[in-house]
Formats: C-alpha cells, structure tokens, sequence
C-alpha cells in the first residue's frame, strides 16, 4: 500500500472523514511555514491533497486536533539555529494525543514589505520570535525596531491590510506572493542551512511501516541522586541509541522537570518493549508520545 493510500485509510479509520482530502491544523496563517510543512508532509504523494487549517496559538491546533474539529495537526518542536519550542513539548504533555510523524522543512526567511520601499525606508521589522531569533544577524546590521508578533506569514499580512509603511516583514517567499509584498532581502537566516522539525498529530497511534523508525516519550524521574542516569542505562543497557533529551518545568514542584527523550527504534521492537518495561519500574511518570518513521 502507498503513502497515500495508508494516509487515506488512516483518515477514514480515525476520523471518520470519507476521502483523502484530510484536514491539517497548523499554527498562524496561510503562506507561514507550517502551512507549507502540512503541504510538503501531507501532499508527498500524488492523490494526497491536505486542506490546511490556519489557528492562531499552538493550543488551539492541539486543542483542534483533540475535539475531532480537523483530522490531524503539524507544529514545529525545534528548529536547527534556534532550538526546541518550549510551548509545543509541554502541549505534548497536557494532551492526550500521538506523534504520528515527522517532517524537516527548510525554512528561508525574507524581508518583505509593501512594493516601492527601499532598505532605508524601513524603521521597524515585525515577526515571529522564532524567525527574529533566526535572523537576528541580518536584524542587528538593519537597525530597525525589533517587535515580535503571533506569526510570520501573519506580520506579512498584516503589512497588506493595515497598509505599514516604513515596516517590514520576516517571512517566507510564499507569504510575499500571497500577500503580494516586496523582497527587499532573500536568505536572511543567520545560519543559511535552517531546518525546522515539524511532528504531525493525531488521535490514534501510527500503523507501524517499513523503515527506520523513532520514539518520542515523555518521562518523569524520582527527585533524587542518579534518577536520570539509571533511566537513560536503561536503554544502554538495551543498545538504544538516545537522539535527544529536552527537560522542562514540571509545573507541580518547583525545580523539579520532566524530560522528553526521542531515541531510535519503535514501540513495538523487542528491545524497545523491555527498555520501556524497565523504564516503568523507575519512573514517576512514563508515557510514549509515539513511534513513526524516522526523518530527521
């Protein structure tokens, strides 16, 4: 069965929604780059044609994807210059859905703003902190304020409708072609190889297919002297080869985290089951955000 094909099942079986056009929540507007991840993700094979679905905060694209108000969600999780999103990894906690899958998308940010500007007419450069953060090289050359905004394909739009003048947007190409904007500057990302990491949700674990696959999980240890380096011998111990470990905030205690770990393997390989087995001995908390076949 092909991609599309699984994907077109899988909409139906989950979803309920008959056809392959599945709905797609992603964070800010249409032409941001997670519009383009759910086009890239969803649409790779022919007959697959996604329908996204524009949410302003990452809580309501969880929230969307929980209530059955779209059939799956894309959000990024962390970038390649500027690192993990803090709000997306404690999300995966709160709810109570699956990582399905992964994408890498390039992220090329440009400086758009209304057509007939130059350079020096711009004062202020308005953005997603994630894309200022990942351009703030280029930005401190300009010397224009700096303000953060919701989305960038959103400050794109925003220039269109409100008409700014001496303003100018950090977004990609596709939002100056929608929202029929100037580029004053291509590539301006500090580090010119930029990659964000998208994970796609959904209400039910992915089937398991052929290939490498990941693991995604979420766990807590005991608030005591080598908690963590038992838990992570565990999958030494088992030949797990551990691709990242993030903690965050628990929010129950203060200076006490909980910590995301993406290793290599599926759930349901022999070796992953009796690592997880172990782990569930020695955790406070333990839960598999999902296995899916490994891009990144």
């Amino acid at each position: 069965m092909s991609q599309s094909e699984i994907l077109a099942t899988d909409t139906t079986r989950h979803t309920g929604v008959q056809g392959n056009a599945p709905r797609v929540a992603f964070q800010g507007e249409y032409g941001a780059f997670g519009d383009e991840a759910v086009r890239s993700y969803f649409g790779r094979e022919a007959g697959i044609q996604p329908e996204p679905c524009p949410y302003r905060s990452f809580a309501e694209v969880f929230r969307a994807v929980a209530t059955g108000e779209v059939n799956y969600g894309m959000v990024p999780v962390e970038n390649s210059q500027a690192g993990s999103i803090n709000d997306v990894y404690d999300l995966l906690r709160q709810h109570d859905l699956f990582v399905i899958g992964e994408h890498g998308h390039p992220v090329n940010h440009c400086l758009l703003c209304l057509p007939g500007q130059q350079i020096g007419d711009i004062k202020r450069v308005i953005s997603h902190p994630q894309a200022l953060a990942q351009s703030d090289v280029y930005l401190r050359e300009l010397g224009a304020e700096i303000v953060a905004t919701y989305d960038t394909a959103g400050s794109a739009k925003m220039i269109r409708e409100e008409n700014l003048h001496g303003v100018a947007a950090v977004a990609g190409i596709g939002a100056a072609e929608l929202y029929q904007l100037e580029v004053l500057a291509r590539s301006i990302q500090t580090i010119k190889d930029n990659y964000t990491r998208f994970i796609a949700l959904g209400r039910e674990p992915a089937p398991r297919r052929e290939g490498a696959a990941k693991t995604m999980l979420v766990m807590a240890t005991a608030h005591q002297p080598g908690s963590l380096y038992r838990c992570l011998g565990m999958l030494a111990d088992h030949q797990i080869n551990l691709l990242k470990l993030e903690s965050r905030p628990s929010r129950q205690r203060a200076w006490e985290y909980v910590f995301y770990l993406d290793f290599e393997g599926h759930r349901e390989e022999g070796s992953v089951r009796a690592a997880l087995a172990d782990l569930a001995g020695h955790t406070t908390f333990c839960k598999v955000l999902g296995s899916f076949l490994r891009e990144v």
